[in-house]
Formats: C-alpha cells, structure tokens, sequence
C-alpha cells in the first residue's frame, strides 16, 4: 500500500531555490517567482499528519482545486499557471496576506461551538438571537482569521483589528472581503448545481509581482471547506437531527471514537490496510460529488518517477 502513495517529497527541479513541507502540500520555490505545489496523499486531522498516507487524496485534491480556481477566474485571478501532473499544480508566487479569509453561510463548527458557550460577538461580527447550529445567516458573515506560524493554530481576528494592526491595509482588506463575497456566491451556486450546500470556507490571497491581488492556496476542497448535503437538509434541521456532511469530518469521528483528539498523552490509533482504502474511497465520492464527474484514478505504480517526470518535462518546455 505505502508505495502506492506519495507521502514525502525530495526532488530537485531545474532552477530549484528551496522547499517548504506543510501538512499536505511542499511547496518548490524556483528562480523566477514560480512555484512548484506537490500535493502529497498525507492526512492530517486535529493539526496531526496521521502515519499512513491515502492513495489518490492527493491527486483529489489537487484536481479539486484546480477545477474550482479555474471556474472563478472572472472574479478574481489566480496564482495558477498549470497542471503538469495530477499531482501537482505550477503557478507564480505571490506575498501572502497575514489573515485568512473565512466566510459562513451557517452556524456550524467553530462558530457553532462559540454560539453554544454564549458568545453572539465573532471576530467583531454580531450573530442574532435565536439560531440553532447549522441555521442560515441572514447574510454570510465573514469571519477572518490571522494566518499562524507553523505549528500553531490560527487565532480569530476581527478587520478593525486587522487595519489597526497593520496586518493589511484598509483598502486591500475592503477588496479582500469584496472577491471573499462574490467568491462565496460563486461557490454556492456551484454547490447548489450538484446538491450541495457550501456551509463555510477560507480563500487566501496574495500579492502578485506585478502588484495585482491574486487568490492562492486551493479553494472549494473538503479540507478548506464544509459542505452539507442539500436533500432533506430542511427535514433534519426541523427535528433538531445533525445535517449530512461531505467533508473530513468522518475522520475526525473516526480519531475521537479511538481516543484521540491531539491533545498530549494521546496516541494515534493504527490505521488497518482496510481503513486506509475506505478513507481513499470516501475522498472518491467526495470528488465526483463536488465536481459531478467520474474519478479518473492516476498510474500510482511508480508515482514519484511520475510526477519528477511531468513536471521537469513541463519546465524545460514551458514558453
């Protein structure tokens, strides 16, 4: 099973500067501004890359990515340039902005959890009266979050805070929470047409060398986003029932039913052959529900030859 993932990286491309190893992604930097994003097939939950990787999840989720930033570029630009290889997407550098842009239709997760301890304040934005978890807002409130170093967690941030800090400016951030809106609006619709509902998201977003705002990272996928399903979501929410959930959150189930949810003195439970490829068929229907077109599974015999392959060739004849 395990040679048939990809769950660490060491190429050497041509014009190689250095790497940065996330969770899920390393990110090549090469000379030029460009950058080289291999998504891996590792799995994190609770802010913990779990031992064994999942064949395909990496190739989902860079496929998902690149799809839903491809259907929003009259919105705003991004980052990408192309697709060399399943795994991989190459695109321009941008400066991060320091926060992330998180926005909500629903009250669920983390805004839930504040609600239900009694806060009606989230990063400086009201939230009324009376809702019950995963209810609508009246408006899709945005809720931002600063960007932490590696290893921490992200903190909520409210945007007079974000401009008082200097963290960016006052006219950038009215920008950012413009393209974060119509983003959000896009990505509903897009849901909607499949029978989905985006409840809550993130987009981040960076400064292009030529100056321009550009979104980067990967947007609309199960790991940035919550979807619920859009049958019977009104029937479930009538009886007070938890709604139907397409995301990873059937891992994080899975991790708290064996006693584990990160915190110290927890140890990981082990990952059997045959709960490893339930996890890849899960993020199989997860793909073609979002996208509404069948998965075409990528040749796993020899992936990392694969991927040095496509995209070195890509490189050498990119214009």
């Amino acid at each position: 099973m395990t040679s048939q993932t990809i769950t660490s990286t060491d190429f050497n491309f041509p014009g190689q500067k250095t790497v940065y190893r996330g969770k899920v992604r390393e990110v090549y930097f090469l000379e030029n501004d460009l950058l080289v994003v291999v998504a891996t097939d590792r799995l994190s939950a609770f802010d913990v890359v779990l031992p064994k990787g999942i064949p395909y999840k990496g190739q989902i989720l860079n496929q998902l990515a690149f799809a839903m930033m491809q259907a929003t570029r009259d919105i705003v630009p991004n980052w990408i340039e192309a697709m060399p290889d399943p795994n991989v997407t190459v695109g321009v550098r941008c400066e991060p902005f320091k926060v992330e842009m998180v926005i909500r239709g629903y009250l669920a997760g983390h805004a839930a959890r504040e609600y239900a301890a009694g806060k009606r304040l989230l990063c400086g934005v009201e939230m009324p009266e009376g809702m019950k978890e995963n209810d609508p807002f009246p408006e899709p409130v945005i809720t931002p979050a600063t960007k932490a170093e590696q290893g921490d967690h992200d903190e909520d941030i409210s945007a007079q805070a974000i401009v008082d800090r200097g963290l960016v400016s006052a006219s950038d951030y009215a920008e950012l929470e413009s393209i974060t809106r119509r983003l959000f609006q896009r990505g509903s619709e897009l849901a909607a047409e499949k029978g989905l509902i985006l409840v809550d998201t993130k987009y981040e977003f960076g400064r292009a060398p030529d100056g321009r705002i550009m979104l980067i990272d990967e947007i609309h996928t199960p790991d940035s986003s919550r979807y619920f399903y859009a049958e019977g979501y009104p029937e479930r929410q009538q009886k007070g029932e938890p709604q139907k959930q397409l995301s990873k959150e059937f891992v994080r189930q899975w991790l708290i039913s064996h006693g584990f949810q990160g915190l110290e003195g927890q140890s990981l439970p082990e990952m059997t052959d045959a709960y490893v490829t339930s996890v890849s068929e899960r993020y199989v229907e997860l793909y073609e529900n979002i996208l509404g077109t069948p998965f075409e599974k990528g040749d796993i015999s020899d992936i990392k030859n694969r991927i040095d392959e496509n995209v070195t060739r890509y490189l050498q004849t990119r214009p």
